[in-house]
């Protein structure tokens, strides 16, 4: 029964689209997520904290509560992800324990622990610590998952653009150096210093620092002009990248959805395992129906 019970409980965690319940609890952790960083950028505002401060206090200590139910109740319900055979109740914990959201998990409730065994701990390093809860709702929402994904399979391609961003960016510091290093030696004066004004003038398009000869007007107009070329080739890496993430997405899908399809029996076990797919792939239900549309035209 307790075995039962874990696995039950680990389901309506993970999201499973078997228990309606699943998706209430999902509301509910993004609800107070949010509510939780609205509050601390609140809070950082000292008007409001002066006169709000126990509201804060109170919304502090029944949220780390509320988090910490959370991540004892994951980490005691993944006892039973792996039956004795397979590694123990503690491999699936500890796979969760050590996985990037098990991480953030524990982060989002360490802020206040740690103020109350550390009260001099400086706020603002808390603030940002418990801003970090921010990243909980990744675990609900795939985009950042999607965004490492497409950096990851696209790394050699990044990774080129990265090698032209640090040729470009020193060169043009060296040609600033020898341009504007007599002029202005506080800015300019070494070829570190110009990196600076390099690296802010390619990203933003605008530097720090005005040129103040000729030839250093030109190395800026270029500089800039390199610096649109660098956000053009990034952007179309990034967007090829998310393209091809989505179509993986969906031959995964699609491939799953034919091998279901194959024996023209659809059991209660494979559905939850197209709708946990189509939840994790965010999928509509009008591409799925348009998958199972051309799978079963191909099958006649």
């Amino acid at each position: 029964m307790v075995t039962d019970l874990k696995l039950t409980l680990m389901e309506i965690l993970d999201g499973s689209p078997k228990y309606k319940v699943s998706r209430y609890v999902e509301w509910l952790i993004t609800l107070v997520v949010l509510v939780n960083c609205s509050a601390v950028i609140l809070d950082s505002v000292p008007e409001v904290h002066a006169v709000h401060k126990e509201f804060f206090h109170e919304l502090e200590f029944w949220s780390v509560m509320f988090f910490t139910l959370e991540y004892v109740l994951r980490v005691w319900s993944l006892g039973a992800k792996f039956g004795p055979d397979a590694g123990g109740a503690w491999k699936g914990r500890r796979q969760y324990i050590f996985s990037p959201f098990g991480l953030v998990d524990f982060f989002a409730t360490m802020p206040h622990y740690l103020h109350m065994f550390f009260p001099a701990l400086d706020l603002r390093i808390l603030r940002v610590l418990r801003l970090l809860r921010i990243l909980k709702l990744s675990k609900y929402n795939t985009a950042l998952q999607d965004l490492f994904h497409a950096v990851h399979s696209e790394r050699r391609a990044f990774g080129s653009a990265a090698f032209l961003l640090l040729i470009a960016t020193v060169v043009s510091a060296s040609l600033m150096h020898f341009a504007e290093g007599h002029e202005q030696p506080q800015f300019f004066g070494s070829i570190p210093h110009s990196i600076y004004w390099s690296i802010v003038t390619i990203t933003s398009g605008y530097g720090n620092v005005e040129p103040v000869t000729k030839a250093g007007e030109v190395i800026a107009l270029l500089t800039g002009f390199l610096g649109v070329c660098m956000a053009a080739i990034m952007t179309g890496i990034v967007a090829s990248a998310f393209s091809n993430q989505l179509s993986r997405k969906k031959a995964a899908y699609q491939s799953q959805l034919r091998a279901v399809l194959a024996d023209g029996v659809v059991s209660d076990a494979e559905r939850t395992t197209l709708k946990k797919l189509q939840a994790q792939y965010r999928l509509s239900d009008a591409q799925v129906q348009l998958f199972i549309d051309e799978a079963q035209n191909k099958k006649k």
